[in-house]
């Protein structure tokens, strides 16, 4: 049996994006994974990780002193491969100084070179199996292998059970959740509020979100009216995973509740404006669709989401409707 190592210190979304590559790993034997702070409790109580390793660049490990601690400790593991899951030059650097051989990444990659096999870096698949490529790197992965996995424990089960309990949400009304925020501005779809006015008749609403964005779910529940959960800031990342597995359908941007949607295999409608489902971070979720301008020519605009629309008109999320939307979600909801 080998031992993977497997960093990712990207964003959320990526984190939860790699645990297919993970779960194929540990069919060979342990894996650890290095990954940001914010990312390590996305990776508690997943069975094919042997452990998690925060790596934290901007405070306690930043600089040279902090790279080289983690690398010491990293090279105690003895690991039999690397798989860059995140491209930078500073992840490579750090599979080198622990001394990790064969360190395999993305051709494109900026640190490929110090890869010892580099990958091609498909651009018409999803990420989820570009990254399980890093380990299989002649197949094509089946849909049904690159759907990622997380597992909520007993206490997130119970928090969600108390919250659910205490508004009164244990009932047979369908639970929909919307997701309004994103770290990309341009990315926020401005129609959450018109959305969960048409919705509160027919449906029961729970609004996500980190802390930081409690204000706005605090609006798009004034919209909804009383009956409207809001739960932003209230769960850890596996709490809120749980949250989203108890509902029918989850509404969101391009951002990282999508991707725990995909993990708990809860329907999801996305709403893309500046970026596009072929970049391959669509949904991955069963009965999952994605909304979008797709006539529009100046989609898309950029490979994350612009601080502001390049020509001022912000269309691609204008114009997407939240009637139509509201539809769509009713049809996931009665068909359930």
């Amino acid at each position: 049996m080998s031992a993977s190592l497997v960093i990712q210190t990207s964003f959320l979304g990526d984190t939860v994006l790699t645990t297919p590559l993970i779960t194929e790993l540990a069919k060979r034997g342990p894996v650890d994974v290095v990954t940001t702070p914010a990312s390590a409790g996305l990776l508690a109580n997943h069975p094919a990780v042997r452990a998690v390793i925060p790596y934290d660049k901007r405070a306690t490990d930043r600089g040279v002193r902090g790279f080289f601690r983690v690398a010491m400790q990293l090279r105690r593991n003895h690991y039999d491969a690397a798989y860059l899951a995140q491209g930078s030059m500073r992840s490579a650097a750090l599979a080198l100084a622990a001394g990790v051989s064969p360190r395999a990444g993305f051709a494109t990659s900026a640190g490929r070179r110090l890869y010892t096999r580099r990958v091609e870096y498909r651009e018409d698949l999803h990420h989820a199996a570009r990254l399980l490529q890093l380990a299989k790197p002649d197949a094509v992965p089946a849909q049904s292998d690159i759907r990622p996995r997380l597992y909520p424990g007993i206490p997130e089960r119970a928090a969600v059970d108390r919250f659910l309990a205490l508004h009164d949400a244990l009932s047979e009304t369908p639970l929909v959740a919307l997701a309004p925020g994103s770290v990309w501005a341009t990315k926020r779809w401005p129609y959450y509020a018109d959305l969960a006015r048409a919705l509160a008749p027919r449906v029961r609403l729970v609004i996500l979100g980190a802390a930081d964005e409690s204000s706005l779910a605090s609006e798009v529940c004034a919209a909804a009216g009383d009956g409207a959960l809001n739960a932003a800031g209230m769960f850890s990342l596996l709490g809120s995973a749980e949250l989203i597995r108890r509902c029918a359908v989850l509404v969101t941007n391009d951002s990282a509740p999508q991707h725990l949607a995909s993990a708990v295999d809860t329907p999801t409608i996305t709403i893309f404006g500046p970026t596009v489902p072929t970049f391959g971070f669509g949904p991955l979720a069963r009965r999952s669709l994605t909304v979008g301008l797709d006539t529009l020519a100046c989609r898309p605009c950029d490979r994350h989401g612009p601080r502001r629309c390049p020509l001022g008109h912000w269309r691609c999320m204008r114009d997407v409707g939240p009637d139509d939307v509201a539809s769509r979600v009713l049809d996931i909801v009665t068909a359930v």
